[in-house]
């Protein structure tokens, strides 16, 4: 387990992605992956309300709910770290303190439980005060309905200033970051953002970690993975780097006789700030070929190895 940040919680270094939860996996794959996750020792589920909104036929809130169901189900609320997100769902778009309120109401429903251990602001919004943002934030931690606030997709000016922010109005803080993280990834976190996140002592929890599957090794050369709804974007990194960061990953993947995106994820374990990187799986197998990286430790030669190629 690794401490989050500045709070009390003890999270498994690998966070299980709820966004293919009522999408790709339904209810039945979905209680599947989450009772191989908990058998492992994970406690340390990521969802949001706009998932999966996206799918055929969703409207958003489903992952929200097979969660619900399965923390019902199993009796295991205590044993969970549970997290969600406002503000990127269209029915109930931004971060306005009445949004925030309505939002956090229904998740709580939909999930079926008495407080959200770490609730996010899932995309910055220019169009509202901060103050306002996280006074909304401030009022549900107050009544013991979210434990702890975090940000995701904010840039290194708005950070800071959200929580210069809440320093002067005496407001939650921030206490985790979300930013689009990984090995083909990498401008828009390091940085002046990973430099706030530093200098303030945030967490940092990557979307994307394996790059919309990239980094499985599954997207190669020549090779046609046309039946993931994924494939076109993960095709997009199969360029000269993209090939390079493959081969590095392959010959670490072989040397430790591990799963090629488990080395993927112990890279990013092993970047300053990071506590546990956010990936899906839509059935065991896929899940089995994530868990090795929370045991795996990479060597500094490894590390560099894959910063290099991947730079």
């Amino acid at each position: 387990m690794a401490r989050l940040g500045s709070t009390d919680l003890d999270v498994f270094p690998v966070c299980l992605g709820g966004n293919v939860f009522g999408w790709t996996a339904d209810r039945d794959e979905t209680f599947t992956v989450l009772d191989a996750y908990a058998a492992a020792g994970g406690n340390f589920i990521d969802s949001a309300d706009s998932y999966s909104a996206f799918a055929p036929g969703n409207s958003g809130g489903e992952s929200e709910t097979l969660i619900g169901e399965w923390l019902r189900a199993r009796g295991n609320r205590d044993d969970i770290v549970v997290a969600t997100k406002v503000g990127r769902w269209a029915q109930r778009p931004g971060l306005s303190a009445a949004n925030i309120k309505a939002a956090a109401e229904d998740s709580l429903r939909r999930l079926g439980v008495d407080h959200i251990d770490l609730y996010y602001a899932h995309a910055d919004d220019e169009a509202t005060p901060l103050a306002e943002t996280l006074g909304a934030f401030d009022e549900l931690v107050r009544a013991g309905k979210v434990r702890y606030i975090a940000a995701s997709n904010y840039s290194a000016p708005r950070l800071a200033e959200a929580l210069e922010t809440s320093q002067r109005e005496g407001l939650a803080r921030f206490v985790a970051l979300q930013p689009h993280y990984n090995l083909v990834e990498r401008a828009q976190f390091e940085g002046p953002l990973a430099e706030v996140v530093l200098d303030n002592g945030l967490a940092v929890l990557p979307y994307f970690s394996l790059a919309r599957g990239f980094l499985t090794g599954k997207y190669r050369p020549g090779g046609d993975s046309s039946e993931s709804p994924r494939a076109d974007a993960a095709r997009a990194y199969l360029n000269e780097r993209g090939v390079k960061v493959l081969a590095g990953l392959d010959e670490i993947a072989t040397l430790r006789n591990v799963p090629i995106p488990s080395v993927a994820i112990a890279w990013l374990l092993g970047q300053l700030s990071v506590t546990a990187p956010i990936a899906s799986a839509r059935n065991t197998e896929q899940l089995a070929d994530l868990l090795p990286a929370a045991q795996l430790t990479l060597t500094e030669a490894e590390l560099q190895r894959l910063s290099a190629v991947s730079a």
